[in-house]
């Protein structure tokens, strides 16, 4: 059985556009940095690394755009996370636009790895590979 997406829904406002009027490319990140926080959970997040200094670092991204969004669009931010290795989680991340599933904007890959307050590589910690899995 898979797993059904996350869905984190943000509305676009003026000032995620640039030039063009469609959303600013890095706005991206953010908006999937913010829907992967909400898979784990912000307070669980933070709990982590002020409890254990433990914290999510980009392993690797890319992004492939399809079509724009623009000033007062609601968008979709899909994502579904698997866990590549004891210490590395991928999640598969897309854009679309709300209540249209099927046209999608922008797709990303996103792969995370835990590291200590020194900065060194760590394994996932078990609660979060259970809430991940």
């Amino acid at each position: 059985m898979s797993r059904s997406p996350h869905v984190h829904t943000v509305t676009i406002y003026y000032e995620d556009t640039d030039l063009s009027g469609y959303v600013y490319h890095p706005n991206y990140l953010k908006y999937f940095e913010r829907a992967r926080e909400h898979v784990i959970g912000p307070k669980v997040l933070a709990d982590m690394y002020r409890e254990t200094g433990i914290g999510f670092v980009v392993y690797r991204c890319e992004m492939e755009f399809k079509a724009p969004a623009v000033h007062a669009d609601q968008i979709d931010i899909l994502s579904t996370p698997r866990l590549v290795s004891p210490y590395r989680v991928a999640f598969d991340q897309w854009v679309t636009r709300s209540g249209n599933p099927d046209a999608i904007l922008v797709k990303g890959l996103v792969e995370m790895v835990c590291v200590d307050a020194d900065g060194k590589l760590v394994a996932l910690p078990e609660h979060i590979r259970e809430t991940l899995a």
